[in-house]
Formats: structure tokens, C-alpha cells, sequence
């Protein structure tokens, strides 16, 4: 937070540069559950949304923020067995990543970049895997981003990233038994790898 402020109070000057820019991408995403009843494979999903870039009056470093329609999803297997059920995370994730480059050329330069990422579900809170087993996703989370990337042309941008989520993402109930019922509670994250494109104009 303390280098968050001290960048915005640079942006203040008048030779910092802001870009404004659309970016999307694709998620591959490991949903893991720390109950053995449940496992879920990697899968594919994706973001995009508006994306702001600010170089800062200081050599190498800026800023990027943005707001992205992020989607994740999941099969999940209950003892072993696949399930016919896709959990589905819908959400509004905004990254703030702070970001230090260097030119490879008049073309092109590469970064690194890490920072906070604060998401609010806009999906369904609750769904349904088994007939005795639900999952509950929380209304928010707070996750990291680290990564790299690489400009090339001044307006495209490619960026690799692990989206590492703290705490947890969701819960899970899950009965088990015939004659009396048992219930076991668990919490699932849904870390995942991010490839993204952007164009700043």
C-alpha cells in the first residue's frame, strides 16, 4: 500500500504518461479442494475488459490497472467419479500491478510486474454438484498477480501471469453416509495461470 500511494503521488506530475487500452485473455485454472472427496481438473477460461497503463516520472517503473469480466470453470470428480456438473466462478476482478521495464530495442521492451487483485462474484453464490453436495462461492477475494511481459509497437501489449488467490474461494458441503447423514465442510481456491493481450491506444 505504502508504494501503491507513493506511485499515485507521482502520477500527479505533469510528465507521467497514461495510456488507456482493452485487454483480454485466457485463464487455465486448478480448482483445488481440501476435502479427498472432491477433485477438479484444470480447465480454460477467460477475461477482458478496459485497461489503464501509467508510466511513472521515474526510470522504468509504472503502473497498470483494470476492471475485467474474469470467468473460471471446473468438471469435478466425487469419489473418484466425473461428475456431469461444471462449477462456474463469474466475477469482476480489478488487478493493480505495479510494474518495472526495460527497452530491448525502439520497438519493444519487457517488464515485471506483480501487485493485488480485489474480485467480487457477479455468478451464482450457490450451485448444486451432487443431489447431497453444494458449493457456495464468496461474495469476494483478494488474490496476487506476478508476471512478465512485453511490449511491442508502443500499443501491444503480451503478458504471462500466476493469479494466486488468498484464502479461500468458495465453500463446499458435502453429506455422506445412508441410514444418518454426516456432513463434511471444505474451502476450494481457484488459482490460475493468465495469457493476455492488450491493446492501448
Amino acid at each position: 500500500m505504502l508504494m501503491l500511494a507513493v506511485a499515485l503521488m507521482a502520477v500527479s506530475t505533469a510528465t507521467a504518461q497514461v495510456k488507456f487500452g482493452l485487454k483480454g485473455g485466457l485463464n487455465v485454472t486448478s480448482m483445488s479442494f481440501n476435502s479427498d472427496v472432491f477433485d477438479a481438473s484444470n480447465r480454460t477460461g477467460f477475461f477482458i475488459g478496459p485497461t489503464v497503463k501509467v508510466q511513472l516520472p521515474l526510470v522504468g517503473l509504472g503502473l497498470d490497472a483494470s476492471a475485467l469480466y474474469d470467468q473460471r470453470e471446473a468438471k469435478v470428480k466425487v469419489g473418484g467419479v466425473t461428475t456431469d456438473e461444471t462449477l462456474r466462478c463469474k466475477a469482476i476482478n480489478i488487478p493493480v500491478n505495479l510494474r518495472y521495464g526495460w527497452g530491448l530495442s525502439s520497438l519493444a521492451n519487457m517488464f515485471l510486474f506483480a501487485g493485488p487483485q480485489f474480485g467480487f462474484n457477479v455468478g451464482d453464490k450457490d450451485q448444486r454438484i451432487t443431489d447431497s453436495s453444494t458449493w457456495s462461492m464468496q461474495n469476494s477475494n483478494f488474490s496476487v498477480n506476478v508476471g512478465a511481459g512485453v511490449t511491442l509497437l508502443t500499443h501491444l501489449q503480451l503478458t504471462a501471469n500466476y493469479n494466486i488467490v488468498c484464502g479461500k474461494s468458495s465453500d463446499t458441503t458435502i453429506s455422506t453416509g445412508t441410514e444418518q447423514l454426516s456432513m463434511k465442510e471444505g474451502r476450494s481456491r481457484a488459482n490460475a495461470w493468465q495469457i493476455a493481450l492488450a491493446y492501448y491506444f
